[in-house]
C-alpha cells in the first residue's frame, strides 16, 4: 500500500491551566445542538471535564473512537492522593460506561473538531477557552493509504451489533432531517 501525506488535527491539553470553568463543554454542546446554538446540554458535549474540585484537579477529555468491547486495563492511578481508574482518562466510547454517548439515543459521540461548512479556523472549545488550556495544532504525517469505505462499513457493523438497526435508522433519519434545515 502506498504512503500518502495527511493533515492530522489535534488539540493539546495543558491540564495545569484548567480551572474547571466548563466553557468548553457548554460551547461544544451548543455547537452540536439541533438547530445549532439552540440549547445547552453538557451531556451532549464531545469534551468532558474530569474533576476533583477539593484537590483542584480539572482535566478536559475529548470523545474518541467507538469501541464495541471493554478493554482489559483496570489499572489505578493516584494523583494528589486521590485514586482514579484507567477508564477515567479514556477517550473511547465503550459499553462499560455512559460518558460520550448521546443522552436520548445512547449512540456514541466523537469529537469532530467542529467541522463546518465553511471550515472553521479552529474548534469551538479552543476558540472559547479563556485560560489557553486547549491548543489546536495541525501537522502533516506520512500514513498508509486509507480505505475509508471499509472503515465506514466496519463502524456501521459495530454500531448495528451494539444498538440494532432501528436505532441506527432513527439516528440517520434525524441526521438527514438536520442536514435539510
Amino acid at each position: 500500500m502506498a504512503k500518502i501525506k495527511k493533515i492530522v488535527k489535534t488539540i493539546k491539553v495543558d491540564a495545569d491551566k484548567c480551572n474547571g470553568c466548563r466553557g468548553c463543554e457548554i460551547v461544544c454542546s451548543a455547537f452540536h445542538s439541533t438547530p445549532r446554538y439552540s440549547g445547552i446540554n453538557p451531556a451532549r458535549s464531545r469534551i468532558q471535564i474530569i474533576r476533583h474540585p477539593l484537590k483542584d484537579i480539572w482535566l478536559p477529555v475529548f470523545a474518541g473512537e467507538y469501541t464495541p468491547a471493554e478493554c482489559m486495563g483496570r489499572e489505578t492511578y493516584i494523583i494528589d492522593g486521590k485514586e482514579y481508574d484507567e477508564c477515567t482518562f479514556c477517550r473511547a466510547t465503550c459499553p462499560s460506561r455512559d460518558i460520550f454517548k448521546e443522552p436520548d439515543s445512547g449512540l456514541p459521540l466523537k469529537c469532530d473538531m467542529c467541522e463546518d461548512d465553511p471550515p472553521r479556523e479552529k474548534p469551538m472549545c479552543v476558540e472559547w477557552c479563556l485560560n489557553e488550556v486547549l491548543t489546536y495544532e495541525e501537522r502533516e504525517e506520512e500514513v498508509e493509504e486509507s480505505q475509508e469505505a471499509q472503515d465506514v462499513e466496519i463502524g456501521l457493523k459495530a454500531m448495528m451489533d451494539k444498538y440494532g438497526p432501528d436505532k441506527i435508522a432513527d439516528a440517520l433519519a434525524r441526521m438527514a432531517q438536520k442536514g435539510q434545515q
